[in-house]
């Protein structure tokens, strides 16, 4: 298996748990290749030189799979490093929460195992794509978790015309609005009160931040419809971004839509969605209750 290796450059705590990703790709006699800012750190802030076949720098790479070691923005960087070229990621969590990047720093080893012996399932999760007039973002103008409109250098709300195809929708006059894939519902949509979706959901949901109306709330909407935004601020620019990565832009039209072509998550076959939100969002727990005292 030619397997191509993406990860944080600042979990400098974090050496143990990448050692063993290394170990047992090498056991298995894996092909690997490392970006190559994760491996110079991995060279001078852990004094780890793993053995591999080669660097990448840049889009031009393949392979039969893409291990992110991170958190969940680990996850989406590599997500937009892969593209369109339908590589499935492993997401392994370094990080906190860890939504995307699910299997955790003691399940390496076998989950490892499972995969490379093709004992795993493959997820497709949908994304966005915005189409904007300046193109500001080149060939990287798509979102796995969501595109958030936010005002700019100033304590002022903006305004936000949206249109669902060609009907129009509502002004929202608020500090931002998200446009949200079921993959980000449970991101920063679910911190501003958007509903869960799950990941097979056919939706994407529109989550004003902090409208001036407290009746404008999320609304989910099909994702074969085009969102068309136009915005209006009073300093005549707004930021725009893209899974975290964000351009400022002069007040204009633009267009989100459902991207052409999916993100492949590899799950494990033991691992359910329902377990991922029980687990990371501590469903039923009871933090009254010391674990002595049970």
């Amino acid at each position: 298996m030619k397997v191509v290796i993406f990860g944080n450059t600042y979990q400098t705590e974090k050496s143990h748990p990448v050692q063993r990703l290394f170990q047992v790709l090498n056991q298995y006699n894996a092909e690997i290749f490392v970006c190559r800012d994760f491996y110079e750190f991995l060279k001078s802030h852990q004094n780890f030189q793993p053995q591999i076949e080669g660097l990448i720098d840049d889009g031009n790479f393949m392979a039969d799979m893409a291990i992110s070691v991170g958190g969940d923005g680990t996850f989406l960087n590599a997500a937009e490093r892969v593209g369109p070229k339908g590589i499935p990621i492993l997401g392994v969590n370094t990080g906190r929460l860890g939504f995307l990047a699910d299997v955790s720093e003691n399940e390496i080893e076998s989950a490892l195992q499972e995969i490379l012996n093709n004992n795993y399932n493959i997820e497709e999760r949908s994304q966005l794509e915005v189409d904007i007039c300046n193109g500001c973002f080149g060939q990287s103008r798509y979102a796995l978790n969501e595109i958030a409109v936010l005002k700019q250098d100033s304590s002022s709300m903006i305004t936000i015309h949206a249109w669902l195809n060609d009907q129009f929708l509502n002004t929202y006059q608020s500090d931002g609005l998200l446009v949200a894939t079921p993959t980000g519902s449970t991101a920063y949509s679910m911190s501003v009160g958007g509903p869960i979706l799950m990941p097979q959901a056919n939706n994407f949901v529109l989550s004003p931040i902090a409208p001036h109306s407290l009746t404008v709330r999320p609304l989910v909407v099909p994702d074969n419809l085009t969102i068309t935004l136009e915005v209006e601020s009073r300093n005549r620019n707004f930021l725009i971004a893209l899974d975290g990565r964000s351009h400022a832009v002069e007040a204009c039209r633009f267009q989100i839509r459902k991207a052409n072509f999916p993100v492949r998550v590899v799950k494990r076959t033991s691992h359910t969605y329902f377990d991922t939100l029980r687990t990371k969002l501590m469903w039923g727990a009871d933090k009254r209750i010391h674990p002595e005292q049970k």
